[in-house]
């Protein structure tokens, strides 16, 4: 049995436990219960309560008495006797139930509505007689007055099949395509029938005619029909004459009024799956509505939560059981669940000792809080000199021990034992020498393959780790060393570093650095064992070893600083020899400044002139320019037209006659091919020494 408390709400999982095989032996059973304690503390309410794979429903007769239960495979139907808390018998069918129906307060008259549109009538001595209907089944609902069994699925008629007189009778039609659901009101006996298309449709079996029709789809759950599909109904419960709980395929659950088509509130699963079933809790007020992966419990009035069950299986059928606490649950498992929830109300009479066992639960729950006390054994009390309070009120016993009030035990212990705090301060010293022990150094283990990179690595690490500003460099220093995807490069043979190859010299920039942090750090060790450096020998502009040390860590960037100043230092004088050479040389193949500046300044005047000319308008622009064109205007009153023609510019027309004389000349230097096409044509061809024409 297991206990969980959500929302302070206490409930038993008596399904909880191991289970054993039915093939194992009597012997074998008893030899595990001595070895498995989870199997010996274990709660089988009901024996074999479960099925070979998985429970498609669970109900409990209306007498009490009996509990039905469906599953799969092979499709079969048992039925537990309560009183005897055991199988009573077992049937197997020819396919899987889809729904099941009580027709007496026993088990002897029951009625399948299976998957393959078969409906088989059942008799406590077996199966009874079976017909088959013409559309698939989803449903079942029983008319006691008439007879009647009306059975609605994949189809828009609810089918009426009378068992009095055996034959079929006109069917009852609803407006959407399929019928998911149906049950009658427990007072009036109004048929209500949850559609595909969201509606509610309620017939009278009297006159046989629909009634009315609810469409939950008008409800304010629901925000926008346009982009979203219409909620089916998939699940139905009447409360009383007028209170109705309908389930949604979206996982809503609204709550009617039969006199009003405005839903009086709405709960929302938050998990968007199909209803599966509800049940109405009057003790407390509650509604239980489950859905495929939870049972909520909530308030009928306020919709506040008041617990649930999450078992972690798909769940397909409630049974809750009337005037009680308990409750099944057929899932995708073998085992049917079983839950009692002693704030629902009591445990039903055949198995009233589960309110004893949960009062103890909750007592000794209780009893195992202790403050301001100490656990001590029997020996510790000897030692105290407390052994003779045993059997008094100063000490409560309890398993192997007794627990005694801390302010007693200190007071004695102080007495019986004065030198306590000697004891206390010479652990702590202890444990100081223990915790300085481990700041001492080390030697280093390092590996034998690749053991020169390794001490580079490490020692790179210990280098540059002591600024502030080189820790990250250090962690991507010893990264290869400590990550798991590198270590087989410092236990296998074959990637030994092979320092005469050409990848190795391509990469002597980055390994020179580790070399070279590797020899400082040599360095600096054996000076700090073997030198002896006095302060009044040192010499005047000479770094200190504590601040060469910080220079030491940065050398490598000052060379590298060094040799680019030196470089730009070289360039720069290269060019000013060449500059004084060509002074010397009297070179004027390059422009002077004062040239080049007034070059520059008549471009920007000519480009800023462009520029102005180019933002005026074409009649600006020709008015601006009638020495350079030619206007002429024709035309009167509203028919005037006016042509212009461009004339070229002194600029133009130099240009053109420069390319037209250049044309001319190229023309007379050119030499034509005519002459050597001539000369080819002429002369004899010849082939093989023979001549060809």
């Amino acid at each position: 049995m297991q206990v969980s408390n959500p929302n302070n709400v206490n409930i038993y999982n008596l399904s909880a436990g191991k289970s054993l095989p039915e093939w194992l032996s009597d012997r074998k059973r008893r030899a595990l219960l001595k070895q498995d304690v989870d199997i010996r503390r274990r709660i089988e309410l009901l024996q074999d309560f479960e099925m070979p794979t998985v429970s498609h429903g669970v109900q409990v007769t209306p007498d009490g008495r009996y509990i039905c239960t469906t599953g799969t495979y092979k499709p079969r139907f048992r039925c537990y006797d309560v009183a005897q808390m055991s199988l009573k018998f077992e049937r197997g069918l020819d396919s899987d139930v889809v729904k099941f129906l009580l027709l007496d307060n026993d088990y002897s008259k029951v009625v399948f509505l299976q998957c393959d549109r078969y409906i088989e009538f059942h008799s406590s001595n077996g199966r009874y007689y079976k017909l088959r209907i013409p559309k698939y089944g989803r449903d079942l609902a029983y008319h006691h007055a008439s007879c009647d069994m009306y059975i609605g699925g994949v189809s828009s008629e609810v089918y009426r099949l009378n068992l009095e007189q055996g034959r079929f009778l006109n069917p009852l039609v609803v407006e959407a395509e399929e019928v998911n659901c149906c049950q009658f009101n427990p007072s009036n006996y109004l048929l209500a029938c949850g559609t595909s298309m969201g509606t509610v449709e309620c017939f009278d079996p009297r006159v046989r005619t629909r009634v009315g029709v609810l469409d939950i789809a008008l409800s304010k759950h629901v925000d926008d029909l346009e982009t979203l599909d219409l909620p089916a109904v998939t699940a139905l419960k009447f409360r009383d004459g007028l209170n109705m709980a309908v389930g949604t395929s979206t996982g809503h659950v609204l709550l009617y009024d039969m006199r009003s088509d405005k839903p009086l509130l709405v709960k929302d699963h938050q998990y968007e799956l199909p209803i599966k079933s509800i049940e109405f809790q009057d003790s407390m007020d509650l509604v239980l509505s489950m859905d495929t992966k939870i049972l909520k419990l909530w308030n009928r009035e306020t919709g506040k939560a008041f617990t649930s069950i999450e078992p972690g299986t798909n769940l397909n059928d409630l049974c809750l059981l009337p005037e009680s606490g308990m409750l099944f649950m057929a899932n995708e498992a073998p085992k049917i669940l079983s839950y009692y929830i002693p704030t629902l109300g009591t445990a039903p009479k055949w198995c009233s000792f589960l309110d004893n066992m949960t009062e103890e639960l909750e007592e000794k729950t209780a009893d195992m809080v202790y403050d301001d006390y100490k656990f001590v054994t029997r020996k510790v009390l000897e030692d105290l000199g407390l052994a003779h309070l045993i059997g008094s009120t100063m000490l409560r016993a309890y398993m192997h021990g007794f627990f005694i009030d801390i302010r007693l035990y200190h007071r004695a212990k102080a007495m019986v034992e004065p030198f306590a705090y000697d004891e206390y301060r010479k652990k702590k010293i202890r444990e100081k020498l223990e915790e300085d022990r481990a700041n001492r150094v080390r030697s280093k283990k390092l590996p034998k393959v690749n053991r020169d990179l390794a001490e580079k690595l490490l020692t790179a690490k210990e280098v540059i780790a002591t600024t502030s500003t080189g820790k990250k460099r250090a962690k991507e220093a010893v990264g290869l060393l400590e990550d798991n995807r590198f270590s087989e490069m410092f236990t296998k043979t074959d990637f030994q570093i092979d320092t005469s190859t050409e990848e190795y010299r391509l990469l002597n920039p980055v390994i020179s650095k580790l070399d070279k942090a590797v020899k400082r750090k040599q360095q600096s060790q054996l000076t700090k064992q073997y030198e002896e450096v006095e302060e009044d020998d040192e010499v005047e502009g000479r770094a200190s070893e504590d601040d060469s040390s910080s220079d030491d860590e940065h050398m490598w960037t000052d060379d590298h600083k060094r040799e680019y100043h030196e470089a730009k230092r070289l360039q720069y004088e290269k060019d000013r020899q060449d500059r004084l050479e060509k002074k010397e040389l009297g070179d004027t193949s390059q422009p002077r400044f004062y040239q080049l500046k007034e070059g520059q300044d008549a471009n920007k005047r000519e480009d800023k002139h462009k520029r102005k000319e180019q933002r005026k308008s074409l009649a600006e622009r020709l008015e601006s320019s009638h020495d350079k064109s030619v206007i002429k205007e024709s035309g009167t009153r509203g028919n005037k037209e006016m042509t212009f023609r461009w004339k070229k510019s002194e600029r133009e027309s130099r240009r053109q006659k420069a390319n037209k004389e250049h044309y001319e000349e190229r023309k007379k230097l050119r030499r034509t091919a005519g002459e050597i096409s001539k000369e080819f044509k002429e002369k004899p061809k010849y082939w093989m020494g023979k001549k060809v024409t």
